[in-house]
């Protein structure tokens, strides 16, 4: 595919209002992620990295955190409180914990593709590479689930324009693979079509507390604060995401303040707290056909 593709915007109205004329719609999002045999998390809980390429084995075991345990007590603590997540899934999770998997799509959870393995980069991969990547990642969740997944996040939220059309070649409905909005907008490809949920970053763990330092406790005050002040303001419809990973806040130290978050959202009638597939049923309508 060239560089050079087209690609049309068509945005939604200013006048744009969620289910029962709400203005802020919650997504909770949880990853669920693996890393290919050759690699390994690329953070790590120790300020001394090791030199060189190498695979870290402090870095490995703290990643593997994240299927073994994390990611199930961030499932439990949302399912306590009737919430479901949408969940960034990789390929090799669907291939090697398809009960898992299976279980919490049955709860109601929505399964994403994000990439065969987290380590699995578009940019560093060639044209088949990706083509292979997003059939075996598709083919495997599929196989796991019983469904085809409708949306794709990618590894850091980055894809260009090709790989964008090119899920929408593989039936991909919708892709969180961008940050240059507030709101959805559709895509349109010269033979296709896919729509952009844009994600919001302000509430990631990784980058709360591997890449500022940030604890728990500010990462709840953070979003109520914001989410006060959203709401006393009623002036803008947005989408408030907010982000964990298994082998970050599936922890016990972190995963009491998503319990928090997730209480204090199912609780305020003012939010619509959804998916981005439910997002994408509710938004598609509004663009022309």
């Amino acid at each position: 595919m060239s560089q050079e593709m087209s690609c049309e915007i068509e945005r939604l109205e200013k006048d744009f209002l969620w289910p029962e004329n709400k203005r802020l719609a919650v997504n909770f999002n949880i990853a669920f992620e693996m890393w290919t045999p050759d690699s390994c998390s690329s953070v790590n809980p120790m300020g001394n990295v090791l030199a060189g390429d190498m695979v870290d084995p402090n870095a490995d075991s703290y990643g593997r955190y994240n299927a073994n345990v994390g990611a199930k007590r961030l499932f439990d603590i949302a399912e306590s409180y009737g919430v479901a997540s949408s969940v960034f899934t990789s390929g090799l999770v669907a291939e090697h914990c398809s009960d898992e998997l299976k279980k919490r799509f049955d709860y109601g959870h929505e399964i994403i593709g994000h990439s065969y393995g987290q380590n699995m980069l578009f940019p560093y991969l060639n044209e088949q590479q990706i083509e292979d990547n997003i059939k075996k990642s598709t083919a495997l969740i599929e196989q796991a689930t019983g469904h085809k997944p409708g949306g794709w996040i990618s590894p850091r939220i980055t894809s260009d324009l090709d790989v964008q059309c090119r899920l929408s070649l593989h039936g991909y409905k919708w892709h969180g693979d961008a940050l240059d909005d507030d709101r959805p907008y559709l895509q349109r490809f010269s033979d296709s079509t896919i729509m952009a949920i844009p994600v919001t970053i302000d509430f990631n763990d990784l980058p709360h507390a591997m890449r500022f330092g940030r604890t728990p406790e500010q990462f709840v005050e953070m979003f109520t604060t914001t989410l006060d002040r959203l709401l006393a303001s009623n002036r803008e419809t947005l989408i408030l995401d907010v982000i964990v990973h298994g082998h970050c806040y599936g922890r016990p130290a972190g995963a009491w303040a998503f319990e928090e978050i997730v209480k204090r959202c199912a609780q305020q009638r003012e939010l619509w707290l959804t998916t981005r597939g439910q997002i994408f049923d509710y938004v598609r309508p509004f663009f022309d056909d």
